[in-house]
């Protein structure tokens, strides 16, 4: 990195990091204390496990700092302050829950990290883009051959028995899809590589659309949109945009009844057909928006949280009726500005690969986030996706870190503090 494009790098002073992380830290306490007492009897579990979280992001900041010499660590104190309002918010609801969800945000953090090292390498990730591909398309057949129905959709696999471990697949193919795409469309020139994409997103989507995962298809077809519009400049782009629009038409198609029960109740959900069926969720969500006011009713006071999907779909709802609308425009504000840095990390990148991981991971997030927040308020359908990093999950939470790690590793910064990517 020379001197004209050090210059151009925005100055962070340490203590910054250090007194940001403070105060996420006292707050996530705070927060877990009052959530831990907002039962009968006091929950440890709740304490033990922000506990747990505070001391993993202190020793993070601490060890990257030190070892490798990192300054520019706003995209993790981001997910920091996110993760922890999900542990609260989850513990609130399920102080049984809490602890998993840690675990989760452990496990999502060591994925973060992993990425982030190999994302520096783009003759590796050129050469790990088949198997991943191949990987991806494995684990959606398997999804579809040995997945039970679960509210409609067949988006999830059990290990071991009815007490065994329970995964997403499709959570896990979001990766692989961004990952997938920046690489292979990173030498945009041949047509090979255009029909290839093309064909792995006909895949991705086409069995999504057998799993009846309809809000995880829409995310892919955004992202896919986000990605061709990321390679535009030629002929190649109107093939994308076709394939695109063929790839939109057979969800709708295959999706007609379904879709069609859903949009019956769009913008209908207050009237007596619907307001104690299938309104329920998003009329009770409203009331409790209502209800929370600006500074909301405080945590454990809330009637959201009774209702079924309260720490997944709808988590915004209860932080919003506890917590406050202003909290929530926070929370928005989050996702808001991990997209702006994703933009900016594109524009200073090093290569094509790095512009599109970057914007399509940021894109994605966003999406979700709206879909989650709009379908919850009758804004749009309901699709049934999780709020990124907050709501309960394994799956959807390990995805969220790992998506984190394209924008990272897209940051000019941290590619100089890993010594510098080998470019093709």
């Amino acid at each position: 990195m020379d001197k004209t494009e050090k210059k151009r790098l925005p100055k962070i002073r340490p203590i910054n990091n250090f007194a940001m992380l403070a105060f996420i830290s006292v707050f996530q306490a705070v927060t877990a204390f009052v959530s831990a007492g907002s039962y009968d009897s006091f929950e440890y579990g709740v304490i033990t496990a922000m506990g747990l979280f505070i001391a993993t992001e202190w020793a993070y900041l601490i060890i990257f700092y030190t070892a490798l010499n990192r300054r520019n660590f706003e995209l993790e104190l981001i997910a920091f302050f996110l993760c922890g309002t999900g542990i609260a918010v989850v513990g609130s609801v399920l102080p049984g829950a809490a602890f998993k969800q840690y675990i989760m945000i452990l496990a999502g953090m060591i994925a973060y990290i992993v990425l982030v090292f190999m994302l520096g390498n783009v003759d590796l990730c050129m050469k790990l883009r088949l198997p991943t591909a191949v990987c991806a398309i494995l684990l959606l057949i398997v999804n579809l051959i040995i997945a039970k129905t679960n509210n409609g959709a067949r988006n999830w696999i059990t290990i071991g028995g009815e007490n065994g471990i329970t995964f997403q697949p499709s959570e896990f193919v979001k990766i692989a899809f961004i990952f997938v795409g920046a690489a292979t469309l990173e030498k945009i020139q041949t047509s090979k590589n255009i029909f290839a994409f093309i064909g792995f997103s006909v895949a991705c989507v086409g069995t999504l659309i057998l799993i009846k995962d309809f809000g995880t298809a829409l995310v892919f077809f955004v992202t896919f949109l986000i990605i061709a519009f990321m390679t535009s400049g030629d002929i190649k782009t109107i093939i994308l945009a076709v394939a695109s629009a063929v790839l939109g038409a057979g969800i709708v198609l295959k999706y007609r009844s379904y879709v069609m029960a859903r949009f019956s109740v769009y913008r209908h959900i207050w009237e007596t057909e619907y307001y104690n069926s299938s309104g329920y969720q998003q009329t009770r969500t409203l009331i409790g928006l209502a209800s929370g006011g600006l500074l909301g009713l405080g945590i454990g006071n809330g009637n959201t949280r009774y209702i079924f999907a309260s720490t997944t779909d709808l988590i915004f709802g209860v932080i919003c009726e506890e917590w406050g609308f202003i909290f929530g425009v926070i929370i928005v504000l989050m996702f808001v500005a991990i997209a702006v840095s994703a933009l900016i990390n594109s524009i200073a990148s090093r290569s094509t690969f790095y512009s599109i991981i970057a914007v399509a991971g940021a894109g994605m997030l966003l999406f979700q986030t709206a879909l989650n927040i709009f379908g919850i308020t009758d804004v749009l359908p309901l699709t049934g996706v999780t709020l990124p990093f907050v709501s309960r999950g394994g799956s959807s939470m390990i995805c969220c870190w790992a998506v984190l790690a394209f924008i990272k590793a897209s940051d000019v910064r941290t590619y100089n503090y890993l010594g510098g990517a080998k470019k093709k």
